[in-house]
């Protein structure tokens, strides 16, 4: 994300759990479930922002595996840290098309509710594709269709006016120009979940 994307939201954080409904909680739960993720897995949950994700993760890896927390916001990631503490967790500050991780570590790369703001989207799927263990497996989420999320972004007429989820075909091209196969998007009015693995060679 750039330099006002970072201002933008640190800005935010301190009310950011106020605009997060019970509905979106209800769904971001489903939509974990759906993901079917085993414990003991190693966890990237990138644009973390106050840890909404968090409790869902740590529901699934049963006090096994670990979650790395990346955000580009460092109040945001305050935020996180003073709700959730440090056990099974580490709090990174970084931009994923530039991971400050090394290769084949992650069981799972989760990419909740940031997609969109991701300035240069190509480079972070390439950097998503080199950390994850052969296997492993990407997702790209959020608790509402492409379509309204959009609408939502351009009413806002500020720093995330333009940043959009792209098409379901230039997903699958960045996704599979990158080297990842297995490709699936679900794409409805209570959600929308794409999924993608770094299969074994």
């Amino acid at each position: 994300m750039s330099e006002k994307h970072r201002r933008y939201f640190n800005e935010r954080a301190a009310g950011w759990d106020r605009l997060i409904s019970d509905k979106t909680l209800q769904r971001l739960g489903g939509i974990i479930e759906e993901l079917d993720i085993q414990p003991g897995s190693n966890i990237l949950d990138v644009g973390t922002g106050t840890g909404v994700l968090i409790p869902f993760l740590q529901r699934v890896l049963g006090g096994t595996g670990s979650i790395v927390a990346l955000d580009l916001a460092e109040e945001m990631l305050q935020r996180a840290r003073e709700k959730h503490g440090e056990k099974q967790i580490r709090y990174v500050t970084g931009d994923i098309a530039a991971a400050p991780f090394r290769e084949n570590f992650f069981d799972e790369v989760i990419c909740n509710s940031c997609f969109p703001h991701f300035q240069n989207k190509g480079a972070a799927v390439q950097e998503m594709f080199r950390i994850l263990k052969p296997g492993g497996r990407a997702v790209v989420c959020h608790t509402m269709s492409r379509e309204q999320l959009d609408s939502m972004h351009k009413a806002l007429d500020s720093v995330v006016y333009n940043d959009r989820l792209p098409a379901n075909d230039v997903m699958c091209s960045l996704f599979q120009q990158a080297g990842f196969d297995d490709l699936a998007i679900s794409d409805r009015p209570t959600g929308y979940l794409l999924t993608a693995r770094k299969n074994k060679r």
